[in-house]
């Protein structure tokens, strides 16, 4: 009994020693796993509903529910029901960096899906970086999101190719397809998005630029711009930025008789594009994640109807791209049997072989997908052709 005793006090003064001691050792533990995955799969949506990128953005979020209610359907990741966490980041850096820590320490998602944006992405970045969950932009570009300064970011990921990729397929095929010998460059330069497709583009583009004009995002009147380069003689333009301008930009060209082909990202493939250009979308090509003329496989196909069905419209590669990220998530936590954001992340950089509704993506080691695209021709306002290219 003295023995048992002395076992006893022993054993408090250990206990006490723990919960003096080794709580903080033990949260320390808790945190290196980042948040942990209970009996639904939390997934945090930091999403542009709102704002000056509301378009694409709640397009986005109508894939994500899509994908999610699809795949809640056939009994959820590993047996456990996806729960969606949405939040509006109202198009706001500072919204944007709010909402990510809410998220992941708040609401203890053990992933995020957005912002769609490059700057909001970058916005995100410390605060989910600090927390140990994942974040997949489905369509931020900038190609520092996921490696800056020779370093790999841990914890972003995206479904879309990067800036350096679209920038060489653009100046490809101004070179090669449109056989286009002098450009005129106009692009938004308040985006890092643009900024980074026109470094690469002027990297590998071998003809002339004669002239490269600017604008910021939220501007309306182009006319004075373009007045003074409409006599220049240029064989294409290359228009780098958002669908808002970008339309607003196609369509005064053309009323002022500028015919030139008109060449560009995948900003302006959203159809509020077509929507503020009108007929004069003429002669426009653009480099795209997905389009519904060139599916890549029987998962596009399936997408397709599905979110048709659901919306009654067409998905935009900004729908495609969030829809490929739900089941990226899929993919890794079952495969790897993860059990929490730190593991999930490491499982999400492994990612192999994903057939996505954008085609089968691989993920790098710089955690970017590897992946074809398509090239768009858009003929009074429609959508004519698609290729795909690699």
């Amino acid at each position: 009994m003295k023995k048992i005793g002395i076992l006893g006090v022993v054993g408090l003064g250990l206990v006490l020693l723990a919960g003096c001691g080794a709580a903080p050792g033990a949260d320390k533990a808790a945190s290196d796993k980042g948040n942990t995955i209970g009996k639904t799969v939390k997934i945090g949506v930091n999403m542009e509903l709102s704002g000056a990128y509301a378009a694409p953005g709640n397009a986005e979020k109508n894939a994500i529910k899509l994908a999610a209610d699809e795949i809640n359907a056939k009994g959820g990741i590993g047996g456990k029901k996806i729960e969606l966490v949405v939040k509006d980041n109202k198009t706001d850096n500072g919204e944007v960096a709010t909402v990510a820590s809410n998220l992941a320490n708040n609401d203890k998602v053990v992933a995020m899906i957005g912002p769609m944006s490059s700057g909001g992405t970058l916005a995100a970045t410390p605060n989910v970086t600090k927390s140990k969950v994942p974040l997949i932009t489905p369509t931020g570009t900038n190609d520092s999101l996921t490696y800056k300064d020779g370093k790999v970011q841990s914890y972003i990921f995206r479904t879309i190719f990067p800036d350096s990729f679209q920038g060489k397929v653009i100046a490809n095929y101004t070179e090669n397809t449109l056989k286009a010998k002098k450009v005129l460059v106009y692009y938004d330069n308040s985006s890092d998005y643009a900024r980074g497709i026109l470094k690469t583009f002027k990297q590998n583009y071998k003809g002339d630029i004669v002239d490269t004009l600017s604008y910021q995002g939220g501007d309306k009147d182009f006319q004075a711009a373009l007045t003074k380069v409409k006599d220049k003689s240029f064989d294409a333009i290359a228009l780098i930025g958002y669908y808002a301008e970008g339309g607003l930009i196609t369509k005064q060209a053309r009323e002022m008789g500028i015919t030139q082909p008109i060449v560009g990202g995948d900003g302006i493939s959203d159809p509020t594009y077509t929507a503020l250009a009108g007929k004069s979308a003429t002669n426009i090509h653009y480099v795209a994640g997905f389009s519904t003329k060139a599916p890549f496989n029987e998962t596009t196909k399936t997408f397709i109807s599905a979110y048709q069905a659901a919306y009654k419209e067409e998905p935009s590669a900004f729908a495609a791209c969030a829809y490929d990220a739900v089941y990226m998530i899929k993919q890794a936590a079952e495969k790897e049997k993860v059990t929490n954001s730190t593991e999930l992340a490491k499982a999400l950089a492994d990612t192999k072989g994903l057939v996505g509704a954008t085609g089968t993506i691989d993920i790098d080691k710089y955690h970017n997908p590897v992946k074809a695209a398509v090239m768009v021709q858009l003929e009074d306002g429609k959508e004519v052709s698609a290729k795909i290219v690699k």
